[in-house]
């Protein structure tokens, strides 16, 4: 589903208009942002975000074979919320 499509979706559930539905979305998909770098985000019945650290590796290259350094990093970590793993 398109950023389009989920607007066009809420705005027809929500009954407001798909100009309103878009500004807030671009708001909460700003403010979700923030608060995972901050640190996390919990969403009950849907799930909660968060950042992991990755910590630094040595990889392969598949095609060649050669063996290169991959940095550490930060990623951000989904976890499912039990009424959403029910629903699936």
């Amino acid at each position: 589903m398109t950023k389009k499509e989920l607007v066009a979706v809420v705005a027809e559930k929500a009954g407001v208009e798909a100009r309103e539905t878009e500004k807030v979305y671009e708001a909460l998909v700003e403010v979700l942002s923030d608060e995972i770098v901050k640190g996390g985000v919990r969403l009950n019945g849907f799930g909660s975000f968060k950042v992991n650290a990755r910590k630094a590796r040595t990889a392969k290259n598949p095609r060649t074979g050669e063996v290169v350094s991959v940095p550490a990093k930060k990623v951000v970590g989904f976890k499912a919320a039990d009424t959403l793993k029910e629903r699936l």
